[in-house]
């Protein structure tokens, strides 16, 4: 059931960070991190940061932050927007950063394939499943309605698109099969909202019978008492949510990254619904994941589990085919009247 502090709490996450950036870069105050990132990260992120000031190298560190949409986000820390930590939901939004020279190049380059978090696409329902959604088949229904967010400015939509598209391309499944399911899926969808972020907020609100959406989202949602409940479909894509410190970042900024990516802070975003990015055979003991499905098991295998390198060749590749101007996602959409 909803409690009546949830809606407020979620709420307060999309409307006041970004002026929280505002009022705090002004000057810039020593042992300030500036961190910058999509929108679904943003309270795991406040509660790392909040356990890295206890460590001795977080000694006096202060935040200031932004929340959004990734491509919104990247495109305005490329266009100047105050930055130490970028945290992205795709790896184009922060190639982008390294295009316009606030990133260095090399910033894949290292044990984690500079992931920050990680998780799975599932399809949210409301309370108790009344339509009876069991997968992705469901979704093309004429009487299920999809809410996801807009793929242009979204990075958790084009992670939604290509766990829909995994769907059909799975076990010899035909460009021109999965060409026609996503017609139908998107003629189901009942809004475009900007961010993962929106689209949760849309479907809370009423909206839509299905939200497609991250796990961690889901369990958030669970936890902060939303009468929801959630699918993990046999078939998904691996989300890898990106980050990378920028240039002129202090030194403070690389050693929360580091603390970010530690046992200890990998942790603390599983505790939020996160699956953990490993690096280095590090172990990482998670305890029980409260709004999970089976929260001593929180984060169950996928059967069929696509990643972008290995089953779309990449986001360069994933680009052409379906995010461009000429992609096959962008076109339907258009055909739509839904942009």
């Amino acid at each position: 059931m909803r409690t009546p502090a949830t809606r407020p709490t979620i709420l307060a996450v999309s409307a006041v960070l970004g002026a929280a950036l505002i009022s705090g870069c002004a000057g810039e105050p020593d042992g300030q991190i500036t961190l910058v990132g999509f929108a679904a990260p943003a309270e795991a992120n406040n509660e790392v940061f909040n356990s890295f000031t206890e460590t001795p190298a977080g000694q006096g560190a202060q935040k200031a932050e932004s929340y959004g949409a990734s491509g919104d986000q990247s495109r305005s820390v490329a266009n100047g927007l105050p930055a130490d930590l970028v945290h992205l939901s795709i790896s184009p939004d922060l190639e982008r950063l390294v295009d316009a020279g606030r990133v260095a190049e090399d910033w894949d380059d290292n044990a984690w394939g500079g992931q920050l978090t990680s998780s799975v696409v599932v399809l949210v329902v409301r309370e108790g499943n009344p339509l009876g959604i069991t997968g992705w088949e469901d979704l093309i229904r004429e009487d299920v309605s999809i809410v996801t967010p807009n793929p242009g400015s979204s990075g958790a939509a084009r992670w939604n698109i290509l766990g829909a598209l995994a769907s059909q391309l799975q076990d010899g499944g035909t460009p021109v099969q999965a060409q026609a399911y996503m017609e139908q899926f998107i003629d189901n969808v009942a809004v475009f909202p900007g961010s993962g972020r929106d689209a949760t907020m849309a479907f809370l609100d009423g909206t839509g019978d299905v939200l497609v959406s991250y796990e961690n989202e889901a369990i958030l949602g669970v936890q902060q008492g939303e009468a929801l409940d959630y699918i993990v479909p046999q078939t998904s894509v691996l989300i890898e949510n990106v980050a990378a410190v920028t240039e002129d970042a202090p030194a403070q900024a690389r050693q929360f990254h580091d603390f970010a990516l530690s046992p200890a802070g990998q942790a603390i975003y599983a505790s939020f619904g996160f699956r953990p990015v490993e690096q280095d055979g590090a172990p990482i003991e998670i305890e029980a994941v409260r709004g999970a499905n089976d929260p001593a098991e929180p984060f169950p295998e996928v059967q069929q589990l696509a990643t972008v390198d290995e089953d779309f060749g990449g986001w360069d590749q994933v680009k052409d085919d379906y995010f461009d101007e000429d992609g096959l996602i962008t076109r339907l959409i258009e055909d739509s009247g839904r942009s």
